[in-house]
């Protein structure tokens, strides 16, 4: 599969990969250079209602959350062509269970890597809560899930993981940038880290003042080893709410 290389701005993070798996025309250069699989690492998710996988044209795609009856969060990069969206909602096993729902708009954000989906119903779901700045926090241990690839020894695009996968990260900064430039998390690897098919998908973060558990970040990029990097979505939590009321 080809990823689309990005320049990231961030210091230290030279090249970051776009995480959509999308089918393959790889080049040489965007090998992992002989690192072992290690979501890559982490481990299978038990609890995510909120927990939605993307599909284009039928194409496994992307991963999402389901944050309102009617609305679907995910990377903006992740629904930029045309065609048909759909979502699979509320199951940890992509290929079955939950509700199939197609996306009768997508918002665009005009600079961060984050998009909004009206879908063609309403679905009665546990909603992804959606945390403000005092969730997230350098230094902090966070999760991140997904269904993206398991592997760095071959095409991403031949390992997605049928059921969503999560792993721990620790975030190394709150400011940094994502995919187009807008705000992101930066985090490093502890157990697992973000491959192909994993964009759109959350981090969530335990706050320190409630103990609950909000998402925080929508992935963007990654170098698929050591780091990723999440569109901070407490950053842009007043145009999530202008648009899907939440």
């Amino acid at each position: 599969m080809r990823l689309s290389r990005v320049l990231s701005a961030v210091v230290g993070a030279a090249a970051a990969l776009a995480l959509t798996a999308v089918p393959s025309t790889a080049s040489a250069q965007e090998a992992d250079g002989g690192v072992q699989p290690f979501i890559i690492g982490g481990g299978t998710a038990s609890n995510a209602p909120w927990a939605a996988r993307l599909f284009h044209n039928g194409q496994e795609n992307c991963s999402a959350t389901i944050i309102a009856p009617t609305w679907i969060l995910t990377a903006q990069h992740c629904v930029t062509d045309p065609g048909t969206y759909t979502f699979r909602v509320g199951s940890l096993d992509q290929t079955t269970g939950g509700t199939v729902v197609t996306a009768t708009r997508i918002i665009q954000h005009p600079s961060a890597d984050l998009a909004l989906a009206r879908i063609d119903r309403s679905v009665s779901a546990t909603y992804a809560p959606l945390g403000t700045s005092t969730a997230v926090r350098s230094g902090q241990t966070v999760q991140i899930y997904g269904w993206g690839a398991t592997c760095t020894n071959r095409p991403e695009i031949e390992c997605q993981s049928r059921y969503l996968k999560y792993a721990d990260t620790r975030v190394t900064s709150v400011s940094s940038q994502d995919y187009r430039g807008g705000t992101a998390i930066a985090v490093t690897r502890v157990n697992g880290i973000a491959a192909g098919g994993d964009s759109g998908g959350p981090m969530f973060a335990t706050s320190p003042v409630d103990g609950r558990a909000y998402q925080v970040g929508v992935a963007s990029t990654s170098d698929r080893s050591t780091r990723s990097y999440y569109t901070n979505v407490t950053r842009y939590r007043s145009w999530i709410q202008s648009n899907a009321g939440v």
